[in-house]
C-alpha cells in the first residue's frame, strides 16, 4: 500500500468533522479494497497469512484474531476491504429492525490526548431489510479469503422495551441467514433504555428468541449467538450475564462496550464537556475491560467463547487479552488513529509476541497468563 494513502487516513482526516472524517476514510478503504487489480493484491500483501496467527472457535477459523469492532461499518459496505487491510474478522451494525437517522449532529467527537473518541450516533443505520439485500449480494460473490463476518444487532429507537424481543427477532430472521456468528448489543448508551436489557431478566427473554430465530433458520448451519455487554458493568452483574450464557448455552460474550465514565482523562475539561453525553472509547477503557474479561473467563472457565474489546492499541495489549482469556480481540478506535496499515502491523507483531513464547498458534495462548 502506499505511504500517501495511510498518511491521508491518519493525518488529513482528523483536520476535518469527525463524521465526515470517519464517511472519507472508510470509503478510502472501500476504494482500496474493492479495486479489482489493487484489491488482491492488498490482501495478499497485508492480509494475516501467518499460520501461527490462525483462531479456530465458534466453529470458524479465523485467519487472524484481530477484527474491527462494530460501530466502523454501519451499512456493510467493507468486509472486503477490511480483509484485505489486515483484519480477521468484520463486525458490522449496530443493525436495527428498522432504518434510523441516529442522533443529531455533531454525534462524534476526538480526544487525541486520549486516544479516545466519544460518539452518540444512535444506531444510525438503514435497516435489517436493506443491510440484509446487502449481505445476500456480498455472500454471492465473497472472494476468497475474505474475513469472517459478525452482525451485530440491536434495538430500533422507537420501538417500546416491551416489544424489543420481537424487534430483535426480526432483525435475526433477515440478518442470521448471512452471519457467520451474530452479536445481541444491550450495551450502547446512547438507545433510551437499551442498557436495561442487560439485565438478566430481561436478557434472558430476549437471547432465547434470538436463538430461537437463529435456529429456525433455513440454513443448514449454525450460527453462533454472543450478546454484547458495557464495560460500566458492575461486577456483580457481570457476574449474572456469565451465569446467563453458561446456563443457556449462548456461544460468547464480547466484552466490552463504551463507557459513560470521563474519570482519568488528559483532555482539558471544557473540550470533554463540549462534546457532551455519548460512550467513550479508547485507550481509557483498557484496564476496565481487561478486569471485566478477566472476570468473566474466571467464572466461566472454559466455557462461552470471549471476544475482548476496549483500548486494545498495540500486539501488546492484544496479547495480553489473549492471555486472560480471549480468543478473540477487536478494535475500533485505535484502527481510527492508526491508519490503514495498524491491523496489518498489529498481527505480525503479534506473531512475533506468540513464536517468542513458544506457541504455534492462537489458541495455544488463549488463556496462559491466568
Amino acid at each position: 500500500m502506499s505511504p500517501v494513502y495511510d498518511t491521508l487516513f491518519r493525518h488529513a482526516l482528523r483536520r476535518i468533522p469527525s463524521e465526515t472524517a470517519h464517511h472519507l476514510g472508510a470509503g478510502v478503504l472501500r476504494g482500496l479494497g474493492a479495486a479489482p487489480l489493487a484489491g488482491p493484491r492488498l490482501g495478499a500483501a497485508l492480509g494475516p497469512s501467518d499460520p501461527v496467527l490462525r483462531v479456530r472457535t465458534l466453529g470458524l477459523e479465523f485467519a487472524g484474531p484481530l477484527g474491527l469492532a462494530a460501530g466502523f461499518d454501519k451499512e456493510a459496505r467493507g468486509m472486503t476491504a477490511a480483509g484485505r487491510i489486515g483484519f480477521g474478522a468484520v463486525e458490522i451494525g449496530t443493525v436495527t429492525g428498522q432504518a434510523q437517522p441516529g442522533n443529531p449532529k455533531p454525534r462524534l467527537f476526538r480526544f487525541p490526548d486520549d486516544r479516545a473518541l466519544v460518539n452518540r450516533m444512535g444506531f444510525n443505520n438503514a435497516g435489517a431489510p436493506a443491510v440484509a439485500a446487502r449481505l445476500e449480494h456480498w455472500r454471492a460473490d465473497r472472494p476468497a479469503g475474505a474475513p469472517v463476518l459478525g452482525v451485530n444487532i440491536g434495538k430500533s429507537k422507537v420501538v417500546a422495551a416491551d416489544r424489543a424481543v420481537d424487534d430483535y427477532r426480526t432483525s435475526a430472521r433477515l440478518l442470521g441467514p448471512f452471519a457467520d456468528y451474530m452479536v445481541v448489543n444491550v450495551s450502547s448508551p446512547n438507545t433510551p433504555g437499551l442498557r436495561d436489557l442487560q439485565q438478566a431478566d430481561a436478557l434472558e427473554p430476549l437471547l432465547v428468541a434470538v436463538r430461537e430465530e437463529l435456529d429456525n433458520l433455513p440454513v443448514g448451519r449454525r450460527v453462533p449467538l454472543l450478546v454484547k455487554i458495557t464495560v460500566d458493568l458492575a461486577d456483580d452483574d457481570v457476574d449474572a450475564v456469565a451465569d446467563l450464557a453458561a446456563r443457556l448455552g449462548l456461544d460468547g460474550i464480547v466484552a466490552t462496550n463504551t463507557t459513560v465514565s470521563r474519570d482519568g482523562l488528559v483532555t482539558d475539561a471544557a473540550t470533554v464537556a463540549d462534546a457532551g453525553a455519548g460512550g467513550l472509547s479508547g485507550r481509557p477503557l483498557a484496564d476496565r475491560a481487561l478486569a471485566v474479561l478477566t472476570r468473566l473467563r474466571a467464572r466461566l472457565g472454559a466455557g462461552p467463547v470471549l471476544i475482548s474489546v476496549g483500548g486494545i492499541e498495540d500486539a501488546h495489549e492484544a496479547y495480553r487479552r489473549i492471555r486472560a482469556g480471549a480468543s478473540l480481540v477487536q478494535a475500533y478506535t485505535a484502527f481510527v488513529y492508526g491508519g490503514l496499515l495498524w491491523p496489518s502491523r498489529l498481527h505480525r507483531e503479534l506473531a512475533v509476541l506468540l513464536r517468542a513464547d513458544g506457541h504455534r498458534s492462537v489458541d495455544d495462548a488463549v488463556g496462559t497468563g491466568i
